[in-house]
């Protein structure tokens, strides 16, 4: 199947490559390279169709991240992160979506979906407030996804957690300047956002709950099995295939520079079987990643599709997999970063780049191993795990 998509961002590789080193001087991704996204239609590939998105297959969406980052890690981390926000909004009521893509379909929506405030309930609706870290490409988005905790009448979270996803206009946050400075992905302009005091009508709320467990799409009456892919799934699609893609435009890159280098020894590269070797595993380790998460999702999709639900104990195990490829593929970018000499970490020598933002997108909490692999591995010995953070995200 041709993705017309990523056709359109190769065709505009070299721009969208260049337009990383602004990015990161500005620290938020460069007006052009937002337009290249909008341009291209990278960010309503998981739009309704009735909303003038593509409702493609989430394979296409993930092998279309992986294409932006392997040009530049925070254009393909946006792509990613601000990506995947209408495949939520397709579940949302459609008077908040009239809201959104009413006038134009190119609306971005934001997030982080961290539970960071409360929502008070009141008459209509709720009030909001609290501060966010992350909120990635923020700047380019009109509206936001935030998580939110149920709050009672005072104001406190109730017991136990009732998280809540709460939709907001540009006008109703803060975006806190110079909240995003970092070591990696810094072109992302992940800023802090505020909202203090924010009313939020009920329409534009979606208990997290039936997120999870897949029944938002279902009363939302949405047919196509991409809205159906557990969110465990497809919530993490866009940041670990962000993170693959990165390692692949490491990987590039570094080829580019060891073609024709020279070590201090006199030594060319190309006959330095050490290196060699170091290079071709790197390659077979990020390769195996991207066929890991793309089988992955693959197979929960065919899953949905055929009409069946995606036990706990799939989701557990895709979860693993998700992981285990982010850390596979940064670990192969380690490899060959450890044999590139000093040169590579000049600050003109875009591999640094590359290994830099690696390592910041393995630091997001869906890459954190320890939960996800125990609750995996429970599964696999047939043993349910307990409620609380061993079944989070999962």
């Amino acid at each position: 199947m041709t993705n017309h998509v990523l056709d359109a961002i190769t065709e505009r590789a070299e721009e969208i490559s260049a337009l990383g080193v602004a990015g990161e001087a500005l620290g938020r991704l460069d007006d052009q390279a937002a337009k290249a996204l909008r341009d291209a239609g990278v960010i309503r590939m998981l739009q309704p169709a009735a909303h003038g998105g593509l409702e493609s297959h989430p394979r296409e969406f993930a092998e279309t991240v992986m294409g932006v980052a392997a040009l530049d890690g925070s254009t393909g981390w946006v792509a990613g992160i601000v990506g995947v926000h209408p495949w939520e909004m397709a579940f949302a009521d459609p008077r908040v979506q009239e809201e959104v893509w009413g006038e134009d379909r190119d609306t971005w929506i934001a997030s982080p979906y961290a539970p960071m405030g409360v929502a008070r309930p009141v008459d209509g609706g709720y009030v909001l407030n609290g501060r966010w870290q992350f909120s990635s490409g923020t700047d380019h988005c009109d509206w936001i996804f935030l998580g939110g905790l149920l709050g009672d009448a005072e104001g406190r979270p109730v017991q136990p957690p009732v998280s809540l996803h709460l939709i907001l206009p540009r006008a109703d946050y803060e975006i806190v300047p110079d909240s995003w400075d970092v070591v990696g992905l810094r072109g992302t302009g992940s800023k802090d956002v505020v909202v203090s005091g924010a009313f939020v009508p009920d329409y534009r709320v979606i208990p997290f709950s039936k997120v999870i467990d897949g029944s938002a799409p279902r009363e939302a009456g949405l047919t196509s099995p991409t809205y159906h892919v557990p969110f465990s799934c497809a919530f993490p699609l866009g940041i670990t295939a962000a993170v693959v893609g990165i390692a692949e435009g490491a990987l590039a890159c570094h080829l580019a520079y060891q073609r024709g280098r020279v070590q201090i020894t006199g030594t060319k590269v190309r006959d330095d079987p050490y290196v060699l070797y170091a290079i071709s595993e790197a390659a077979g380790e990020i390769a195996a990643s991207r066929c890991a998460l793309l089988d992955n999702v693959s197979r929960m999709y065919d899953a949905v599709a055929a009409g069946r639900e995606v036990s706990f104990a799939e989701r557990a195990a895709g979860r693993r997999i998700q992981v285990q490829a982010a850390w596979r593929a940064v670990r192969a970018v380690d490899e060959i970063m450890a044999r590139s000499g000093g040169n590579a970490m000049r600050a003109d020598n875009p591999v640094q780049r590359f290994w830099r933002d690696a390592h910041m997108g393995l630091a997001h909490a869906i890459h954190v191993p320890g939960a996800v692999f125990h609750a995996a591995a429970l599964t696999d010995l047939g043993i349910e795990p307990p409620p609380g953070p061993l079944r989070s995200m999962i």
